[in-house]
């Protein structure tokens, strides 16, 4: 038996681990515990508990408003009493967190290996996205195994002077959690008008803070004022600095629907119901051309450039004028949408799970 730590902090690391935990635990020779750092509280754990994982250490480490830094020292020190306790055979974190970058530093100074899932991912930009292109850096620099959702993130590492045995493509594990969840029968939980188109819309990234994402409000205000034939659904990030504004800038029109986060099952549901998707999230510009949708990036780069080559996503940024222009283009112009909705996924085939468990049993066993 080899001891396998799964580690996750945030709502995004939970979904796509947990398709990883739940294949592991079928196998035989694999002891899974799972720790959670809680980076998040509340988004990670509906997570967990729609997909029946329970975390066996749980560090309860979010504060509000948190700092980096204060956050960064908080888990280092937390993270090296529970190595030193669990003393894993391997350690398998997910994306590119302050969790993950620092679940790879404690595991280097303990001489544990890590398994990276979702590696690879680049924009040559150590401020954008902040902190999350740094976090990837670092743990890609600490990882020995690296599961690269793409061909273009195997790329990546190769430039990042990552040794090619040390890296397999698996497949984004999103899709695996996706396509499983997509299958059920899912509740929205929020009415929306039945004979209206519905745009959905997520912002919530530290980049945007300020002026970035009084832009993206005054833009959305203006496509909701100019299409009241639509509906926009925005589950708003609690961060007063997302909070505090979208309310400011959206709470007053009639087809503007502000709600709390929505747990993972209605997202997904919240997804499949979009005509349009508007996005700053890294996990929705994976999963929403798997289901069709097209999805305007409300980010100056991404990291995940494989949808906008393939022509189901476009990079909008926080400029107010690109974003009424792209939207409304897509609202208007049926063509235009055809050309982007065509539920082509360039991030997996749903098996990512099983050739990260098969890899791992080759290389431990």
């Amino acid at each position: 038996m080899k001891n396998i730590l799964c580690v996750v902090g945030t709502r995004p690391e939970a979904i796509k681990m947990a398709p990883v935990i739940l294949e592991l635990r079928k196998q035989p020779w694999a002891n899974v515990r799972v720790l959670a750092t809680a980076q998040h509280r509340q988004m990670l754990d509906q997570v967990l508990s729609f997909f029946d994982i329970q975390p066996d250490i749980d560090l309860n480490i979010m504060r509000p408003n948190q700092a980096l830094t204060e956050l960064t020292a908080r888990l280092l020190l937390e993270l090296d009493a529970v190595l030193k306790a669990e003393k894993p055979d391997v350690v398998l974190v997910q994306g590119d967190t302050t969790t993950v970058m620092t679940v790879a530093l404690a595991c280097f100074y303990h001489r544990i290996p890590i398994g990276h899932v979702e590696a690879g991912l680049r924009t040559w930009d150590m401020q954008n996205p902040f902190p999350e292109e740094a976090n990837r850096v670092i743990a890609g620099k600490l990882a020995r195994w690296h599961f690269a959702p793409t061909e273009g993130s195997r790329q990546n590492l190769l430039k990042d002077g990552i040794a090619d045995s040390d890296i397999i493509v698996t497949g984004n594990t999103v899709v695996d959690a996706l396509l499983a969840t997509a299958q059920r029968d899912l509740d929205l939980g929020i009415t929306l008008p039945a004979d209206k188109r519905m745009v959905l819309v997520t912002s919530h990234r530290r980049e945007n803070f300020g002026a970035p994402f009084r832009n993206i409000c005054r833009a959305l205000q203006t496509l909701a004022q100019n299409n009241p034939d639509v509906q926009f659904l925005y589950p708003v990030h609690p961060n007063p600095n997302v909070k505090d504004v979208a309310y400011e800038y959206l709470a007053h029109i009639p087809n503007v629907t502000l709600c709390e986060p929505l747990d993972y099952a209605p997202f997904v549901a919240a997804m499949k119901r979009a005509y349009l998707i508007l996005t700053d999230s890294g996990g929705v510009q994976e999963e929403a051309p798997a289901l069709g949708k097209p999805v305007l990036v409300l980010r100056e780069e991404t990291e995940r450039p494989e949808a906008v080559e393939e022509g189901v996503v476009k990079l909008v940024g926080s400029d107010y004028d690109r974003i009424v222009a792209e939207a409304q283009r897509l609202l208007d112009d049926e063509a235009a949408y055809k050309a982007m909705a065509r539920g082509v996924s360039p991030y997996g085939d749903g098996h990512a799970s099983e050739r990260i468990g098969r890899l791992l049993q080759e290389q431990l066993l």
